[in-house]
């Protein structure tokens, strides 16, 4: 009698052990792929916007997917205001954006009724390039717009007054589209109103920044200009030149003069834009959060520059805000670009 009991308690205590053992290891396997618990992530997320900020997106859209195998995440690069009419008719998930939202795209999001946040997720230093062969140095917005104005007919660099070098050759300028956020940052900075530049005797890119790097370093008086990132990735066929800001003093495009705001005006912030909707999907919140969480690791990889803790809390309640219904109305309450 006594060692059937035994018996009997032995089989119990294996049935217990065994069934622990099993509801450990499904544990496991629940939670592969999420790091909250439950059931592993799945969905679609679609991106559009910036081709400057694509590449940013494009790194942490991969890393996010080898930890979550049945997300799938495009990437698109239609420009910031194309991303932005996609974005605004609810077409897209985030848009990717080297310049914020301007009023008319607010308003079309507000017709659409989508609610947004501005998230910034990396620092930018526009960059203008020349031929490594150049000898000019350093340009102020002037001689810049002596090039780039929208009344500009000059063809050679000998028509630019005031060059710290004097040089000879026929200009070659390049520049992106009117649907790129860097073209309109750079036409207000530079021309004094967005949008506007010179109307002959330039090549217009598009979303193609490539297009600028081999025009540049094919032709001595080649000009061109496009995000740090182009320029970090080219730098060993293209010579980037210092700006003169507003103390006078000529400053290089760099992590240091973008985040301590010496290289001014062309100095400026990266930002993707979820939307209120969106967030209400959990595969977009987790990407939304490894998003900022990742950035200043991919950042150095992808050629930006990085975000400031400050930037980076900013960035963070922001989606907190988003996440908790209490804002998304379409302004970001963030600094505005002047």
């Amino acid at each position: 009698m006594k060692k059937h009991k035994l018996l009997t308690a032995l089989f119990a205590l294996l049935a217990a052990a065994l069934t622990l053992g099993v509801a450990a290891c499904g544990g496991d396997e629940e939670n592969d792929g999420a790091e909250s618990g439950g059931e592993a992530l799945s969905g679609e997320i679609v991106i559009d916007g910036s081709s400057t900020v694509a590449p940013l997106s494009e790194q942490i859209a991969a890393l996010f997917q080898e930890e979550n195998p049945d997300v799938r995440i495009t990437v698109g690069t239609a420009g910031t205001g194309g991303g932005f009419e996609r974005f605004c008719a609810g077409e897209t998930d985030i848009s990717d954006a080297s310049r914020q939202i301007e009023p008319e795209e607010e308003k079309l999001c507000a017709d659409g009724n989508v609610e947004f946040e501005e998230i910034t997720v990396a620092n930018d230093a526009l960059s203008v390039v020349v031929n490594p062969d150049n000898p000019v140095t350093c340009v102020s917005t002037d001689q810049l717009n002596e090039v780039y104005g929208p009344d500009s007919d000059i063809t050679s660099w000998a028509d630019v007054p005031d060059l710290d070098e004097p040089f000879e050759a026929e200009l070659a300028i390049f520049s992106p589209g009117a649907d790129s956020g860097t073209f309109d940052y750079f036409s207000e900075a530079v021309n004094g109103e967005e949008g506007e530049q010179r109307r002959q005797g330039i090549n217009i890119v598009g979303e193609n920044d490539n297009a600028t790097v081999t025009g540049v370093a094919g032709d001595e008086g080649g000009i061109g200009y496009f995000g740090f990132s182009f320029f970090n990735e080219n730098q060993d066929q293209l010579k980037a030149l210092e700006i003169e800001n507003e103390d006078g003093d000529c400053v290089p495009p760099a992590e240091e003069t973008a985040q301590d705001g010496s290289y001014n005006p062309l100095g400026r912030q990266l930002y993707i834009y979820p939307s209120a909707d969106a967030l209400q999907e959990p595969v977009v919140q987790e990407f939304v959060q490894f998003y900022l969480e990742t950035a200043n690791e991919v950042i150095p990889q992808a050629g930006f520059i990085g975000l400031t803790d400050e930037q980076l809390s900013d960035s963070q309640a922001n989606v907190d805000r988003l996440l908790s219904g209490s804002g998304g109305s379409g302004g970001s309450g963030e600094e505005t670009t002047e």
